[in-house]
């Protein structure tokens, strides 16, 4: 799962930072608006933690633009300002939940999982495809109950074709998705064709297929 961090605070953007990052999250960043803006632009995250008191700006302006371009990013607004106001006009635009500064970063890390669940897996703890189950919480993968063990890239690779189950997602999309911004960029995607085929040996027993769409990217299939 991929993040973006929108706040000014160095030592808050450092906090927040390394505790997603423990947590297996892909996490981008920006401190000032005009950054935020363009990365919301050209990226899709699946939640973006947003601060609203930024140097250049106003962060519930970028979450309007981000409404408005029809984008579906989970949003979480973090920012010290606290009053009732505040709160409505980020819930009223769109936010997903608001937590007000100081908080533990357990709390942050609750509330991330909290929109995850709700926005990709209909708030449950499961995650059952064919024969394939996932337990987002701890990235556990079984097969006919049977457990996989995948690296970090691999349950990555997996959870962003479960997501998208019904797409067919191109591999510069998966590239930015699982190894981070500007990676998209690259001129040849063999490190994810090994990654696609080590995963691929992992699931043979299972009723799910990765199915490759010659020079586009690819699909997940059901037996």
């Amino acid at each position: 799962m991929k993040l973006l961090i929108i706040e000014d605070e160095p030592e808050m953007l450092e906090n927040m930072s390394q505790t997603l990052e423990r947590e297996h999250y892909i996490v981008e960043t920006a401190s000032d608006y005009k950054t935020a803006l363009q990365k919301i632009a050209v990226y899709d995250y699946d939640c973006i933690l947003l601060d609203i008191t930024l140097p250049d700006g106003n962060g519930l302006e970028l979450l309007k633009a981000l409404k408005l371009s029809g984008k579906d990013d989970g949003v979480i607004i973090v920012s010290a300002k606290d009053s009732l106001d505040d709160r409505l006009d980020g819930l009223n635009l769109g936010a997903d939940d608001y937590l007000p500064k100081p908080f533990h970063m357990a709390e942050l890390h609750a509330r991330v999982k909290a929109v995850l669940r709700r926005r990709h897996f209909e708030g449950n703890q499961y995650i059952h495809i064919g024969n394939v189950s996932v337990q987002p919480e701890n990235r556990r993968v079984t097969v006919d109950n049977h457990e996989i063990v995948l690296n970090r890239k691999e349950y990555d690779i997996l959870m962003y074709l479960i997501t998208n189950k019904t797409r067919l997602v191109t591999k510069s999309a998966l590239a930015e998705h699982v190894w981070g911004d500007h990676i998209d960029q690259s001129d040849s995607f063999d490190f994810i064709y090994s990654q696609i085929k080590n995963l691929r040996k992992k699931l043979e027993h299972a009723t799910i297929n990765i199915e490759a769409v010659y020079g586009v990217g690819y699909k997940l299939e059901t037996d």
